[in-house]
């Protein structure tokens, strides 16, 4: 099965502020953000990582360059799980954005939400080339891989929703914080979510052991089983 750790980048100082940063250049981490950067790096130090893809923008990756760290390793820049195109939204703050009457639609009914102005996309589109972007990567990294996707938290909260096999009028139902982890183990049969906006457990269950290296066939262990034993 091809494990995909999703990870959010550190907050930035528009995430701070409230402001909708989009694909604005220049967004980085804040003091903060780099320190979240350095303790999920820090949980993923023991993790046999095969690779590591980004977002282009600048949060992401420097969010990426901390987990690689020491590891012989290149990042992957990917457009395809770049933020959502907000369009005529970017840059203004949330507060005023909640008057918009497209918010509720957001909120309510997000697979027909379309943003405005020449550079906006929908949330649909987002969510197709995301998840299109998922299943490249599985294939590049075959079933045994374990790779690492740093994103943004729309982005993320369809990726998570489509392995849920929830609508996409049901993403805003999953919390995405400032790196919080989230891993979707890939399968034949289905996809299965090990953690879902993790923020301190033991990652080191995706170590592989010799058990989590037999063929596993996507079948769900009825009862719910016994759980990881180290």
């Amino acid at each position: 099965m091809t494990t995909l750790i999703l990870v959010r980048h550190g907050r930035t100082a528009a995430n701070r502020d409230g402001i909708l940063a989009g694909w604005t250049p220049g967004i980085t981490l804040d003091d903060v953000g780099e320190a979240q950067a350095a303790t999920v790096a820090l949980r993923l130090a023991d993790i046999p990582i095969k690779g590591i893809v980004a977002s282009p923008l600048e949060r992401t990756v420097q969010t990426a360059e901390a987990i690689v760290g020491d590891r012989d390793l290149d990042i992957a820049l990917d457009p395809r799980i770049g933020e959502c195109k907000y369009g005529d939204w970017t840059g203004r703050p949330l507060r005023d954005l909640a008057k918009e009457p497209l918010w509720k639609i957001v909120q309510n009914h997000p697979s027909a939400a379309v943003f405005p102005g020449e550079n906006g996309e929908s949330i649909r589109e987002m969510a197709h080339r995301a998840i299109s972007a998922v299943h490249h990567w599985n294939g590049q990294f075959g079933p045994d891989g374990i790779y690492v996707m740093v994103s943004h938290g729309d982005v993320i909260k369809a990726i998570v929703s489509n392995a849920l096999g929830t609508h996409l009028d049901l993403y805003q139902r999953v919390q995405i914080d400032p790196c919080s982890v989230s891993v979707i183990q890939y399968t034949p049969n289905r996809p299965f979510a090990i953690h879902v906006n993790d923020m301190g457990s033991d990652l080191t269950r995706l170590i592989p052991s010799k058990k989590s290296k037999r063929a596993h066939k996507g079948d769900a262990v009825v009862g719910g089983g016994a759980g990881h034993v180290a």
